[in-house]
């Protein structure tokens, strides 16, 4: 399906960005662009995968001309451009704003003006049931996703795959925790009961895949994700780092952070479709003659619960370490190999 096709990764060079390019570089894939506003990881980028294929633009999603700029000739858009990180985005929450709802909407309407056949949009499971900033401009970002859905040319699809934690990508704790042991400190453990969703990067594009694949206009994608308390988590890399007796120190939750994840509430739940190993989340595209409401309503949301971190499947430590074997650099600090790649 990407055959002689060409694709546009906002935000490319992060790190979902670099895993898309090891998936499909080597593919019958025609050019994939980088779009990004930091020319020095693109710079890095370039001379790393060294490919005629690969084109780079700088520029914001902030601003709609620069995005528009580099959508001519674009089939598709995986769109990754976001402010994620939940402590600067509780202290500055209009940049969040900006760039995850205003930026969202200035991809979204340049990919209608230029034509563009699909759009996959990233979100989190900070957007469900929000309580920090990031969560909040995200579930703004998705209800954006979903209007602009309602109302676009024939032939073209927009929808949205939400992740939870994604391992080792930029700023997880998962690289922070290994570099903390190698270089003797102490771990900085916010709260060893919080549970997460962990996904590897490589589930992270198969999702995106799947919705390309599988979405018409509005759908959110959820992948099936298996869950484990920071405790199990710590535990699993002090035994394959060989350093069980390793220190903690258990500094208290920062700002916007939950004890545990929800990737699909008990609302979307109600009418979310099993596909094996994903969830599909319908839009709700009623419309607004409310009246007929008060005389059909729903069944009852009581018999249903939300998907979160604290009711999928819980791994214990062992399940964790074959997780944590999936990824390059953990599989090397076991064999001995101390060192953590730049940009993890």
């Amino acid at each position: 399906m990407f055959k002689n096709k060409v694709l546009l990764i906002t935000g490319g060079t992060g790190s979902f960005g670099n895993a898309v390019l090891k998936r499909f570089l080597d593919s019958d894939i025609k050019e994939i662009r980088i779009f990004s506003r930091d020319e020095k990881k693109q710079d890095d980028m370039r001379k790393a995968f060294n490919s005629n294929k690969l084109k780079f633009y700088i520029g914001d999603v902030r601003d709609y001309q620069s995005v528009s700029n580099c959508m001519r000739g674009v089939d598709f858009i995986f769109h990754a451009a976001a402010l994620k990180q939940v402590p600067s985005c509780e202290f500055y929450p209009l940049e969040a704003v900006k760039t995850n709802v205003i930026g969202t909407e200035n991809v979204l309407e340049a990919a209608i003006n230029h034509n563009v056949k699909n759009v996959v949009c990233l979100s989190t499971d900070k957007a469900v049931y929000p309580i920090n900033a990031m969560g909040i401009s995200k579930a703004m970002m998705e209800k954006v996703i979903v209007a602009k859905s309602r109302n676009v040319p024939k032939g073209m699809t927009i929808c949205t795959t939400r992740y939870g934690n994604v391992m080792a990508s930029r700023g997880s704790v998962i690289p922070l925790f290994c570099r903390q042991i190698i270089e003797g400190t102490a771990l900085t453990v916010t709260d060893p009961n919080m549970t997460r969703f962990m996904m590897t990067l490589d589930d992270a594009v198969d999702l995106v895949i799947h919705a390309f694949t599988n979405g018409v206009n509005g759908d959110i994608f959820v992948q099936k994700a298996p869950g484990a308390t920071i405790d199990v988590l710590t535990q699993a890399i002090f035994s394959l780092m060989k350093k069980p007796e390793h220190k903690v120190n258990i500094i208290g939750t920062r700002h916007g952070e939950k004890l545990f994840e929800a990737l699909c509430s008990r609302e979307e739940m109600f009418v979310a479709q099993d596909q094996g190993e994903y969830y599909r989340i319908p839009a709700d595209n009623r419309d607004l003659n409310y009246s007929k409401y008060f005389e059909e309503g729903e069944k009852d949301l009581s018999q249903v619960e939300d998907y979160n971190s604290h009711n999928t499947q819980r791994l214990d430590v062992d399940g964790m370490k074959t997780l944590l074997r999936k990824l390059d650099f953990m599989r090397d600090i076991e064999a001995g190999n101390l060192i953590i790649p730049e940009g993890v």
